[in-house]
């Protein structure tokens, strides 16, 4: 999805290979000083500046490999920061991108854990794998093949003992990333379960599901600590092998030292380069993890990416024209709802009224740009919402609903979330229209105060007038609004009326009372996704319509005209 070898990150590859070469020259350096050592310094020819310079040759050889071995975590780690970062941000961009929906049908625990384990898979692999196999391998090939012009032997005995090593290790990749994917799996399904607990505490705990609950994610821990112990199985068989790859490297090389008569200099030197390159062959052998994890993670990455749940730019957008907020809705259509064909004006409110799933929120998200059509167009001031970028329609469209919940944050945050710039005055004058002064006065810290996620800190009417205000402070066209009334009680239900009488757009209202559909200027009515009736309050609730009869009001026959409107 993302090409790991652009511009900056081919510099840093480029240095990783350089390093591993700077490594095998350090480690071929020592080889040659200590067979120097062991052929010119022997007991009777020892020469006090000779095991000087053999003494600083080494000593130099040291701090070379030191300084490169720093500098390799740091390069690796800016590569698999780079490349995770730039990942981290396309995948939020993806997720900004889906609509409500589509993102409320994944487990928030699977979720997290793409953002959380998944990110932190790639990176391992990355920084820890990738670049250690770009360093360690660029110095174990160069180490051989520098150590075959001493002795081609002894090079012959150490690279096929890391070949098969090597062999072996790429031989558990496979089981390696079944159980890898299984554990990834397990943890999965533990987040999503947790994270439904807590963030529904209350509900468990008001219908005594304490013990079930507990019991459920008592099922998953188990089974994610048997999966996540099979994968460490499979990780001590790996980490075996590199073990037994080290210790091989160094028998193949006395055995092909004795049985081929290599003198004595040129052995201490092949086992100084075993020496070195047995930290390396430990360290490849994590390679195999890191990228079984990768591959792993990716493949969920992938899955995430791949589901058409985006809602699509347009490819050649429209200028959103001016206009006092006219709505249009021709042939509309999305799941539930079919072919809905209707017009809302500036300064009347429209109440949308119908039975449980009837297709009401799904037209509001339809009208408030998220979510695409299936079919038809959604018209504000003549433009098309499809043919305008998302922010320009977003930007003129006020919502507010159970599922547009609080942000974690302070209030002021919460407020001038959709109208950042919002002026003092602004923000005043909403404080006003939706009656939060007497809040903010309870408050120690006023607008600074701060919000819990969901605004679970404040009362229902609270949080619904919150919403409300964030919702109009922007002074949108297009007021939306679904269940706006559910949470206010009789002395704050005024704010809904000021709101509603104030608003020079059209205003769409998803509402279960009477009372409010009497208040509104049109009434539409959905049943089984479509629009059965549209027309004003007191037409509709007077007669024998199917409006009526939601509200049970077709038997109503008020004394005067007026009566309608309580």
């Amino acid at each position: 999805m993302i090409a790991l070898a652009r511009q900056g990150r081919r510099r840093l590859l480029a240095l990783l290979v350089a390093n591993g070469i700077g490594q095998a020259a350090a480690a071929i350096g020592a080889a040659l000083a200590v067979e120097f050592a062991f052929s010119r310094l022997g007991p009777d020819r020892a020469a006090p500046v000779e095991i000087v310079r053999v003494g600083l040759v080494l000593a130099v050889v040291a701090a070379v490999t030191a300084w490169l071995r720093a500098r390799e975590r740091v390069d690796a780690e800016r590569l698999g920061q780079s490349y995770t970062h730039e990942l981290r941000m396309e995948l939020f961009a993806r997720l900004t991108a889906m609509s409500p929906r589509s993102v409320g049908s994944r487990s928030q625990g699977s979720t997290v854990l793409r953002f959380i384990g998944d990110l932190s898979a790639v990176r391992k692999w990355v920084s820890l794998g990738l670049s250690r196999l770009c360093v360690a391998g660029t110095m174990g090939i160069g180490t051989i093949v520098a150590l075959g012009f001493v002795d081609v032997t002894l090079a012959a005995a150490t690279g096929i003992a890391a070949g098969v090593g090597g062999l072996g290790a790429i031989a558990q990749g496979p089981k390696l990333r079944t159980a890898t994917r299984d554990a990834r799996r397990r943890r999965s399904r533990l987040a999503g379960r947790v994270t439904e607990a807590i963030g529904a505490v209350g509900v468990v705990q008001a219908n005594n599901a304490v013990q079930r609950e507990r019991r459920r994610v008592a099922k998953h821990s188990r089974r994610t600590r048997d999966a996540m112990v099979e994968r460490s199985r499979r990780l001590g068989r790996l980490q075996a092998i590199a073990e037994a790859t080290g210790s091989g490297a160094t028998a193949m090389l006395l055995v092909a030292a004795l049985s081929f008569g290599v003198d004595g200099p040129r052995v201490a030197a092949g086992m100084t380069v075993v020496g070195l390159l047995v930290p390396q062959l430990r360290g490849l052998a994590r390679v195999q993890e890191y990228r079984q994890q990768y591959r792993v993670a990716m493949d969920a990455i992938d899955r995430f990416v791949a589901r058409p749940a985006q809602l699509s730019e347009p490819t050649q957008p429209e200028t959103l024209k001016d206009g006092p907020g006219v709505l249009e809705l021709r042939g509309a259509s999305l799941d539930v709802v079919r072919d809905i064909t209707a017009v809302a004006r500036p300064g009347r409110t429209v109440a949308v009224v119908g039975p449980n799933g009837a297709g009401k929120s799904t037209l509001l998200a339809m009208v408030g740009r998220l979510v695409d059509l299936d079919a038809g167009t959604v018209l504000l001031d003549g433009s098309d919402l499809a043919r305008v970028r998302l922010a320009d329609a977003r930007a003129v469209i006020g919502m507010a609903g159970p599922d547009l919940p609080l942000m974690r944050g302070s209030l002021r945050r919460n407020l001038t979330y959709q109208h950042r710039n919002a002026t003092d005055a602004e923000i005043d004058d909403v404080i006003d229209l939706c009656d939060l002064r007497t809040l903010l006065g309870d408050l120690a810290d006023g607008l600074d105060t701060r919000v819990d996620e969901g605004g679970t800190n404040l009362s229902s009417g609270q949080r619904q007038r919150i919403l409300l205000g964030r919702a109009v402070l922007a002074r949108p066209r297009l007021l939306l609004l679904d269940e706006a009334d559910a949470n206010l009680d009789a002395a704050t239900t005024g704010v809904l009326d000021t709101i509603l009488d104030r608003h020079q757009g059209s205003a769409l209202i998803v509402t279960h009372r009477v009372d409010r559909v009497r208040a509104a200027d049109d009434v539409w009515h959905l049943a089984d996704g479509r629009l059965v009736e549209t027309g004003q309050p007191h037409d509709l609730l007077t007669r024998a319509t199917p409006t009526a009869r939601l509200f049970d009001t077709s038997s109503e026959q008020p004394e005067h005209p007026l009566e309608t409107m309580r």
